[in-house]
């Protein structure tokens, strides 16, 4: 078994990693107490800035050194840090509110019990719920009718190649509504 004298290997990584500390102690050397005076989001946002530097110059190191970087820790490492970028980026933006929306059919409730002394309004209110329950079945049909006219076509299609009168999924859905 032949082993080689690693020694010059490892002086010359020792060399090339003091390089490194010297060159990147400014920016490490004061981090505990740069960081100890922020606030928790720009302190997280700085460590992770800090690691995604370094991290990006080992990769780029490795690159240049004809490594197969795709297949190499540093990838899943950097990917790593980006998510959690992109976390303290979803912290920084919150998504929108959505905007508040009227509960018609409770306001109606509430209407219907506050006003049932007066005759003429609550047949006015109750003229006005039949409207709005029309609106919204034929906004429904229309959105129904407009999600699958594939499948309607296909089924009628077929049924009248068939030649027998079989009602669609659909048709039997809303005679079973009906039913009930």
């Amino acid at each position: 078994m032949d082993v080689t004298d690693v020694t010059p290997q490892l002086d010359q990584l020792e060399t090339e990693l003091t390089k490194a500390e010297q060159t990147l102690a400014p920016l490490l050397g004061d981090l505990s107490d740069i960081s100890s005076k922020l606030p928790l989001l720009d302190k997280a946002k700085l460590y992770v800035l800090v690691t995604y530097t370094i991290e990006s110059l080992l990769f780029s190191a490795l690159r240049l050194n004809g490594v197969d970087t795709k297949n190499h820790a540093i990838f899943t490492e950097l990917a790593r840090v980006r998510q959690y970028m992109e976390k303290i980026q979803k912290l920084e933006n919150p998504p929108q509110e959505r905007d508040k929306t009227v509960n018609t059919e409770a306001t109606a409730r509430i209407l219907k019990a506050d006003l049932a002394d007066n005759k003429e309004i609550k047949s006015k209110l109750s003229e006005l719920i039949a409207r709005e329950r029309e609106k919204a079945a034929a906004k429904a049909a229309a959105a129904a009718e407009k999600k699958r006219p594939a499948e309607d076509s296909a089924a009628d299609s077929s049924a009248a190649e068939t030649g027998s009168e079989k009602p669609s999924k659909r048709q039997k859905h809303k005679g079973n509504r009906k039913k009930k």
